[in-house]
This record gives structure tokens, sequence and C-alpha cells, in this order.
């Protein structure tokens, strides 16, 4: 799960490539919900604003329906031909013997928000019984005759220029009121600035490059104070590592933050503790080859000066084990605590050098090459590739060498032929003195060595048995500092 996680879900691996994800995010969020919210009251104003309009414009036809009233039928379509022919007006008015039936527009808030209102008011002042009709009609669909004629079939003079807002064309609002049986008013109109389209409001686009400019703002000011900050950090994993492959290394310079401060001041004293203690090591080994060796020497002198041949050669055989014993130890330490300067090795070149005495033969077969240089230590690369292919040869007849290579590590596979090794005992063969099969010479330290030499570089040797038969040695190398 984690591993399909991290697949569908990738981060940046830099530390300032996370700290611009997770600001970016947060940046996202927090400005997505201001906008939110701005939006939420920009609409409740507006739609506020279009009720009070709704019922403004309401009262307006209420007016108009108490004023046609009161005219005798004679002088109604003489009042009607001069609202027609007035200038800059958003409304046309005419009288029809039954209500005119058009294709609706889908009801949506603000359009129901504004029938509702007036209705209510029309209702309020012309009563409650009176026969209302309030929709809303898209310019094309609109009647305004009984004749059926459609807006776009009559003299532009007539309602054309009252009732479209070209290239807009916004909903008319329709309302027909029954003044008497067999006689509609009809009145349709336009809502003013800024309700005239009745549509929702989005984000404006001054608003949006406003998000925008902030945002790269705010970016690239962190992004270069992460920058900034972990530059020490950089340096003091360069150091870090140049340590971890035994480098004489220089104190990192104590700069940046304060918790950057600390860490690189408790790296420092850790580092001078590491080289006391390698130190009094390598004074202490020394001093012990020197202290077993004399007495060993001594008592082989001894031993030559015994009658009894038999003692002889037991004493002879036991000086011979503590002798194999010193050495081993004295060995570990001396291919674990190689003194070398960190430089670009040609791992393609270590490689066959260390195959070419057995390519005439077959018994070592190589498959894949490096992709570049590898920085470490020269001497322990090859001691540690040397010992993984002697055990190879050693224990399975053969060797066959695999090689993958990326940005990210440098993997070599070393197979064998031989039976194996049990799996309780994958870990074991790696303590010092431990060998599978006794006959065999050598300390039995081959492959503790390897891997001392792998951890010193950052890397890792791993053991597994193939399905086929024979040994897996796997040895992983890290091309960046982990």
């Amino acid at each position: 799960m984690a591993a399909e996680r991290r697949r569908w879900l990738p981060l940046p691996r830099s530390l300032l490539g996370r700290m611009l994800l997770l600001t970016l995010l947060a940046i996202l969020a927090a400005q997505t919900l201001s906008s939110v919210i701005w939006l939420s009251q920009l609409r409740a104003t507006q739609l506020e604003g279009l009720v009070t309009t709704a019922r403004s414009l309401a009262h307006s036809m209420s007016a108009s329906v108490r004023y046609f009233r009161s005219l005798p039928v004679n002088y109604r379509p003489l009042v009607l031909d001069q609202l027609r022919s007035m200038g800059g007006t958003r409304f046309v008015v005419s009288v029809n013997d039954r209500p005119l039936q058009m294709k609706l527009l889908p009801p949506t808030p603000r359009k129901q928000a504004v029938t509702e209102t007036v209705t209510e008011v029309l209702r309020q002042a012309l009563g409650s019984a009176a026969d209302i009709s309030v929709t809303f009609v898209r310019p094309d669909d609109l009647l305004i005759f009984n004749g059926g004629l459609k807006l776009d079939e009559l003299p532009r003079s007539w309602a054309h220029y009252a009732l479209t807002l070209e290239p807009l064309n916004p909903p008319v609002l329709v309302t027909q009121i029954q003044l008497a049986p067999g006689e509609w008013l009809y009145i349709a109109s336009l809502l003013p600035e800024p309700y005239t389209s009745l549509e929702e409001p989005i984000l404006p686009t001054q608003q949006l490059w406003f998000i925008l400019l902030t945002s790269a703002f705010l970016l690239l000011f962190i992004g270069l104070l992460v920058h900034l900050q972990s530059r020490p950090l950089k340096r003091l994993a360069r150091t870090a590592r140049h340590l971890s492959l035994g480098a004489e290394v220089e104190p990192v310079a104590e700069g940046g933050g304060r918790e950057v401060v600390e860490v690189a001041r408790a790296f420092n004293a850790m580092r001078e503790r590491i080289s006391r203690y390698l130190t009094e090591r390598s004074q202490l080994f020394s001093a012990i080859s020197h202290d077993l060796r004399t007495p060993i020497t001594r008592l082989r002198l001894r031993v030559e000066l015994l009658d009894d041949e038999s003692l002889q050669a037991k004493f002879g055989r036991d000086l011979d084990d503590l002798e194999l014993l010193v050495k081993g130890a004295l060995q570990c330490v001396k291919d674990t605590d190689i003194h070398e300067n960190i430089e670009p090795v040609d791992l393609n070149y270590l490689l066959h050098g260390l195959i070419e005495p057995y390519l005439g033969s077959g018994r070592v077969t190589l498959d894949g090459a490096a992709r570049d240089l590898y920085p470490g230590k020269p001497l322990a690369l090859r001691r540690c590739i040397g010992n993984l292919l002697d055990n190879a040869l050693k224990y399975g007849e053969r060797a066959h060498l695999h090689i993958e290579d990326d940005a990210e590590a440098f993997v070599l596979h070393v197979d064998d032929e031989g039976p194996g090794v049990p799996e309780q005992k994958l870990e074991q063969v790696f303590e010092p003195h431990f060998r599978l099969a006794s006959q065999q010479q050598g300390y039995g330290m081959g492959l503790g060595i390897a891997r001392n030499l792998a951890h010193s570089h950052g890397g890792e040797l791993s053991l597994r048995n193939l399905r086929d038969g024979g040994l897996r040695v796997t040895l992983w190398l890290p091309r960046q500092s982990r």
C-alpha cells in the first residue's frame, strides 16, 4: 500500500521542492477559501440588491395597472403607442385578449427570487384574487401580441431596441395581469444593470490575476528563503558523507538558523569524538599486535626445546590456531580501516581488472556496465568487490556478475553456482571467523569485510538464495547522499 501510494502521489525529494509544494498547497487552500467566502458574500449582496430592484419594478407595474384601469377604453391604444415610441425605455406594454403562451426559461435561484418578489408585490397592491403570471423568456421565444408574432418578426422600432442588448440578449421578464375578462395587460421588461443577465457572478479576471501574482511572489520568496537555509544542510550532508568514507574533513561552518547551527555544532563534536576513537583504536590494535606476537614467538621457541614430539605437535597446533585468530582479527581491522582520499572511480575499469584473469577459462561472466564514475575509495571498492568474486569462485566454482546502474544507485549482483546458504544462516555468514565449509582455508572474514566496506560508502550488502540453485550477493552503493 505504501509503495502504491508513493507511486500515485510522488513527492519531491529535496527540501526546497517539498517546501514549495506545501506552500503552494497552503496558498491554494487559503486563496480558495477566501475566494469562496468573498464570492458567497458578493452573491448574497447582489441577491439582496436584485430583490430590492425587483420590488421597485413591481411597484412601477402596479402603478401602471392602476393607471390603465383608470383610463377609458378608447384612450388605452393611444397611451400604448406613446409608450412604445418612448426612447431609451427597457419595457414593452400591450393589451391582449388572453395570456400569451411562450417557451419559458428553466428556473434558477435568481429568476425564482425575482418572480416571487414581483408576484408578492403585485398581489399586495392589486389584491390576492388578481390573476397574475410572472415568467422569464428568451428574446428569441418572446411573443408580443396574440397573433403569435415573435420579437424578431416585428419592426425594430416597436420593441426590438427596448428588449435586446446585443450581443448579450438577456432574459426578458414577462408579466401578464388580467384587467378584466378578455383583457390582459402584457408587460415585457429588462432588469437594470448590474442584474440584466441574472447570471451568478464568478471570480473576475482581476481577482484571478491578483491570486496568481500573490502566489508567485510568495513561492519565489519562500523558495529563496528555503534555498538560503538549506545551503548549510547541504554542506553538512556532503561533509558527513566524506566522513563516513573515512576521509579527513574540516569542521562544518556553523551558519544559518538557530536549529541548523545546533546541528552543525553537534556534528563537529561528533567528528572530534570519532577522530579520537579511530586514533585510539589504531594505537590499541598496534599495541595488541606487538604484545601478542612477542609471547607467541617465545612459546614457539620453548616448544622447539621439548623432547616429546607428540606434545610438541599438540602445542604447535594450538599456537597455529592462536596465531591464525590474531592474524584474522588484525586483518579485519586493516581491511576495513582503509585511509584513502575520495575520488571518482571508474567501476568498469575496476571490474575488468578483477575478472581479467578468469576470462579465458569462462569461470566469470559480466553483464551490464556502470553509467558514470563513482565517488569513493578505489582500493576499498576493489577489495570489497574482490572479496565477493573470490567468495563466489571458492564456494560456487563460477561467478556471474550483473550490473544495474541509474541516477539513484550502482547495484552489482554476484551469482554463483554453489549450494547456497541455509536461510537461517544468511546473516550469520557476515560474522567474523564463520565458515560454512570448515575445510576451506582462510579467516572466514571475506563477506564481513565486504559489508563493512559497503557500509563505509553508505551502501549495503545482502544475500539471497537463487531459485535454480546458487547464491546471489547484491552490492548496493548510493550515487546520492541519503
